[in-house]
């Protein structure tokens, strides 16, 4: 029982917490109520059984979870008897036994980005209510400490309560001013999912299948060309999902993975919005990304991809988003295309100014060493990567790559 109930925590909590944010009014009260109905479960569900309807039940209990809290305090102010007196009200759509909200996270997302909270806030408060990240993990995606996305998120909550943010999807001419960064949490969603940051696992399935839902659902309120480009890159990448991993939960490279794993509909759909997308004339920063993802797609085998053209469309993607991620990205086509020669001059180039954090790279790096027969500057180049890198999958491969150049890898 209680590995289903972790499973359905790693599944559900946070959608059970976008609703609660939505009910109670206040994210820190949510959370409270989150926590307090995983512990209800755990307690009573092992006697009771799993309900029909756990996402519900987890969203009822907490609710009323959260009332019980405030009539336990000594003393109310006349706001906070209005708060409880709000609670009560009943929804528009009672909890009881409904289907799961589709667009609560959808709402999550847009109060997240409202834009009188600043842009790094944004995206700290989103990979922490939407990922459920901790502050120390969001600080090692953006290489900042951790002290520093604790503030940023403790000030944007308290700008939402300060100006009373709506919890809610904008009208519709309101969108366009907020969607460069919706677009860009959905985004940071799914590649928390493609690739975790930390842990056992290489992908967190339920975090990419949440962002293409999310991406769908705003395709509908929205049929915009970055929406589009968005929806078609996240299909795409997503396709090799099953051939990213091996049996036994190895990592496993693009070079290596076995395509008749790749899903052939996710690939088909995401051509087709990449057309679309190409076919209004605007092509964005995710629809350049998505063409990238279909130069993968469309080849039979991995000796077969066109580097060439993927270093074009990295060359008008550096144009379009200026950024060292971007040149990475680019200098790793480059050496598929030119060889590693080239690659290891740009990427020495990038560390000299950034990314010396950065594992994937050191990473980079070492196999461009590697092919150039250079061992030990390799070994040095895997072992930073190594100390750097916190997935578990990862690290593995990492250690393997030093094993295999005859050095005995550190444990981290």
């Amino acid at each position: 029982m209680e590995s289903v109930i972790e499973e359905i925590y790693r599944t559900q909590s946070r959608r059970v917490l976008a609703t609660l944010i939505r009910l109670l009014g206040d994210f820190d009260r949510a959370e409270e109520a989150l926590h307090d109905a995983f512990a209800a479960a755990a307690r009573t569900w092992p006697a009771d059984g799993i309900p029909g309807n756990p996402f519900a039940w987890l969203v009822s209990t907490g609710r009323f979870k959260a009332i019980d809290t405030i009539r336990r305090r000594a003393r109310f102010e006349a706001s906070q008897h209005h708060i409880e007196d709000s609670l009560y009200t009943p929804d528009a759509r009672e909890i009881g036994d409904m289907e799961p909200i589709e667009d609560d996270m959808l709402r999550l997302i847009f109060t997240c980005c409202h834009p009188t909270i600043p842009a790094d806030a944004q995206m700290a408060m989103a990979l922490r209510e939407i990922c459920g990240l901790t502050t120390e993990e969001i600080a090692h995606a953006f290489l900042v400490p951790a002290p520093t996305v604790a503030q940023r998120i403790v000030r944007a909550k308290g700008r939402i309560r300060a100006a009373n943010i709506p919890y809610e999807v904008p009208a519709r001419e309101a969108l366009p001013a907020r969607l460069d960064q919706v677009l860009h949490v959905i985004y940071l969603v799914f590649n928390e999912g493609y690739s975790a940051s930390s842990g056992e696992d290489v992908v967190r399935a339920e975090l990419s299948e949440e962002a293409i839902r999310l991406a769908r659902l705003l395709l509908q309120l929205l049929p915009h060309p970055d929406v589009f480009g968005l929806l078609a890159l996240l299909l795409l990448q997503d396709s090799r999902r099953s051939a990213r991993s091996s049996e036994q939960g190895s990592l496993v490279l693009l070079a290596d993975q076995d395509r008749s794993l790749w899903d052939r509909a996710k690939i088909t759909e995401g051509l087709a919005l990449l057309a679309e997308a190409m076919r209004t004339g605007e092509i964005g920063s995710y629809t350049l990304q998505a063409a990238i993802a279909a130069e993968h797609a469309r080849a039979p085998t991995a000796e077969e991809t066109d580097w060439r053209r993927i270093a074009f469309y990295y060359d008008l993607l550096l144009a379009a988003q200026p950024s060292a991620i971007v040149e990475l990205n680019r200098a790793v086509a480059i050496a598929m295309a030119e060889g590693p020669a080239k690659g290891l001059d740009l990427i020495d180039a990038i560390l000299r100014r950034e990314l010396q954090a950065y594992h994937l790279a050191h990473s980079a790096r070492a196999d461009f060493l590697r092919r150039l027969g250079r061992r030990q500057e390799a070994i040095a180049a895997y072992e930073t990567a190594l100390s750097l890198c916190r997935q578990e999958p990862e690290q593995a491969f990492l250690r393997k790559r030093i094993s295999e150049l005859g050095a005995t890898p550190e444990r981290q």
